[in-house]
């Protein structure tokens, strides 16, 4: 079959929406899934810094959702018309998928950030034959269609707005996990977060639900604006003595702290901000060694890093989606769509901070 993707061919280049063909159906543990929404990421626009290490050209997209329009068989578990939400890939028989931590899978980079699965490769292709890189996160979904491994799909009700629902399978779900499964807030205990993006506000939401206390910071005063709706108290990252007044608004300092800048003043910040026994997670990558300044690991201060918010997929995701039902995670309020024409304007406009979340739609009008 033949259908419409966003192809980046370079590192330098634009994406180019084209032709490409799929020359062979779903294996019997995949799906095929008609895409119907696919958040950008700023995973997906690291390709273009990795340095070659993410193979071009590659049709990328890792936060689909969509409808399964084909099956390889009864042991995927799917029917023809589910509604779906994808995330990430993962082997499904190592020690850390079968104990339940999918996210820290050993093949997590092989098999997301570094060719994927290697299994029937080259029978997607641009429209020339030339071959497109392996599935980006078990999907490749900035496109109308995607063959996905069944174990990376959650059903969901088919009344949701499944258009929307993609997020949900990584950016929503690294943020809300690191606070719902890492940290596993609640009442009583405290959130700092450092970073008031996608994956920021979707703690924020997931701090609030939960009953815990949260404090957000950040640069930007329109997205300090959005983490006080959602129920923190904002503070500009310029703040003198950033770290003493979150320990003033925290009684003493915060339980947990999130960092999804890599900026190394703010992750030594929020170490700081913590009270004795405190945890601080990081969800972005660094790019540089972290300097840890003299005392902030004192006193049972701990630091991690937490990957896909700890989450087992199947799990999560129908939590959230439980708590948007209920008025308690408004994620589409992040939303902005862009028909698949205009993922370049997406993206700039992703990269500009003009768009908390933006999701790209195949064969829609912008809403």
């Amino acid at each position: 079959m033949s259908f419409e993707a966003a192809v980046l061919r370079t590192p330098e280049s634009r994406f180019t929406v084209e032709k490409v063909l799929l020359r062979t159906g779903p294996a019997e543990d995949e799906i095929l899934v008609r895409i119907a929404g696919c958040g950008m990421c700023r995973t997906d626009l690291a390709v273009r810094g990795s340095a070659g290490r993410s193979p071009l050209p590659a049709v990328l997209g890792h936060e689909g959702a969509g409808i399964v329009a084909e099956t390889g068989g009864p042991r995927t578990g799917f029917s023809e018309g589910d509604h779906v939400v994808l995330s990430f890939d993962s082997c499904g028989h190592c020690p850390n998928c079968l104990s339940a931590s999918p996210a820290y899978c050993d093949s997590f980079a092989a098999l997301n950030l570094f060719g994927g699965r290697t299994e029937n490769a080259e029978r997607f292709t641009d429209a020339s034959g030339e071959a497109l890189a392996p599935r980006w996160f078990g999907q490749s979904s900035f496109a109308e269609y995607a063959v996905v491994p069944a174990r990376n799909a959650v059903r969901v009700d088919p009344d949701m707005p499944v258009e929307l629902l993609g997020p949900l399978g990584c950016g929503f779900l690294t943020g809300a996990g690191a606070v719902l499964n890492s940290f596993r807030a609640g009442p009583g205990k405290t959130v700092a977060v450092f970073g008031a993006g996608a994956v920021g506000l979707a703690a924020i939401m997931a701090a609030t639900a939960s009953g815990a206390t949260t404090v957000a910071v950040d640069q930007h005063p329109e997205r300090l604006a959005l983490a006080e709706r959602y129920g923190a108290t904002p503070l500009p990252a310029t703040t003198s003595g950033l770290s003493t007044r979150i320990r003033q608004l925290t009684d003493g300092g915060a339980h947990f702290a999130l960092d999804t800048t890599a900026a190394p003043a703010l992750i030594n910040d929020a170490l700081r901000s913590l009270r004795p026994t405190g945890r601080l997670g990081l969800v972005a990558r660094l790019h540089t060694a972290l300097p840890i300044e003299p005392g902030s690991l004192d006193r049972g201060r701990t630091i991690s890093h937490i990957c896909e918010g700890d989450a087992v997929p199947g799990v999560l995701i129908p939590r959230l989606i439980a708590l948007w039902q209920a008025g308690r995670f408004p994620f589409h309020e992040l939303i902005r769509t862009y028909p698949l024409a205009d993922i370049n304007e997406a993206e700039r406009d992703c990269e500009a901070g003009r768009v908390v979340k933006p999701v790209v739609v195949p064969q829609e009008r912008r809403r």
